[in-house]
C-alpha cells in the first residue's frame, strides 16, 4: 500500500491512524507547494488533484475517512468497531464532523496558517469571526457528548476521534476558541497522550509543518 500526504489538515488523520496501526504502507509526500497534486502523474492515481490517497493494490482510495477506515479494517482493528449500530454511530460523527466542527475548524486553519505560508495576506476578521462563532457552537455539542464519554463512540479510542480531533492538531496556531470546553479539554490531553496523534506524519519540512 502507498499513502499519499502531505503535512495538511486532512492527511492529519490518515497519517495518524496509519502509524499508530503501525500499517505497512509506504508513505509518498506530495510537493503541494510545487504543485505536484496538479501533474498528470498524481491525477492519473487521484483525479481529484488532493492529498491523501491510499493506493491498495487496484484499488485508490481518496478521502481520509476512507482511508482510515480501509486501513482499520485491513489491520482487523477495532478501530473501526463491528457492530453494525457502533458503524451508524461513527458515521455520523464522521458526517457532523465534515459539516460543522471539522469545516469551521479548517476555516481557521487557512486564515491563521494557510494563507500566509501561501503569502495570501493577512486573515480575514470577518471569515475568522464567522468561523469562531459556529466552531464554538459546534464545540459546545462535542462538549456536551464527552460530559458522558470518555471517547466518542463506545468505550474505546476509534477513526471518529481521529477525524474529530484533527483541528486540535493546530490548535494553538489555528487560534482555536477553545476556552471553556472541559470535557473537550480531557479528550485533547488523551489524544495528546497518544505519540500517532501528536506526531502523525513520517517526516515534517519547515513549510509543510506550517501548512
Amino acid at each position: 500500500m502507498q499513502l499519499y500526504y502531505a503535512e495538511t489538515f486532512n492527511p492529519r488523520k490518515a497519517c495518524a491512524v496509519a502509524k499508530y496501526l503501525q500499517s505497512p504502507v509506504e508513505y509518498v509526500r506530495v510537493d503541494l507547494a510545487h504543485g505536484e497534486h496538479r501533474q498528470s502523474p498524481y491525477l492519473a492515481l487521484n483525479p481529484n488533484g488532493k492529498v491523501p490517497l491510499l493506493v491498495d493494490g487496484a484499488l485508490h482510495l481518496w478521502e481520509a475517512d476512507a482511508i482510515m477506515v480501509q486501513l482499520a479494517t485491513r489491520a482487523g482493528s477495532d478501530l473501526w468497531p463491528s457492530a453494525p449500530v457502533s458503524q451508524v454511530e461513527v458515521l455520523r460523527w464522521l458526517s457532523w464532523n465534515q459539516a460543522h466542527f471539522s469545516r469551521h475548524g479548517s476555516a481557521l486553519y487557512f486564515e491563521h496558517l494557510i494563507k500566509p505560508w501561501l503569502g495570501m495576506g493577512e486573515a480575514d476578521a470577518a471569515a475568522v469571526a464567522e468561523a469562531g462563532k459556529f466552531f464554538r457552537q459546534f464545540a459546545a455539542v462535542l462538549d456536551a457528548h464527552l460530559a458522558d464519554h470518555e471517547w466518542l463512540v463506545g468505550e474505546r479510542l476509534g477513526v471518529a476521534d481521529f477525524a474529530v480531533s484533527t483541528p486540535l492538531g493546530w490548535a494553538q496556531e489555528a487560534r482555536l476558541p477553545l476556552d471553556g470546553f472541559e470535557h473537550l479539554a480531557r479528550w485533547h490531553r488523551q489524544l495528546q497522550a497518544l505519540p500517532a496523534w501528536r506526531e502523525p506524519f513520517p517526516q515534517a519540512s519547515a513549510a509543510g509543518a506550517a501548512a
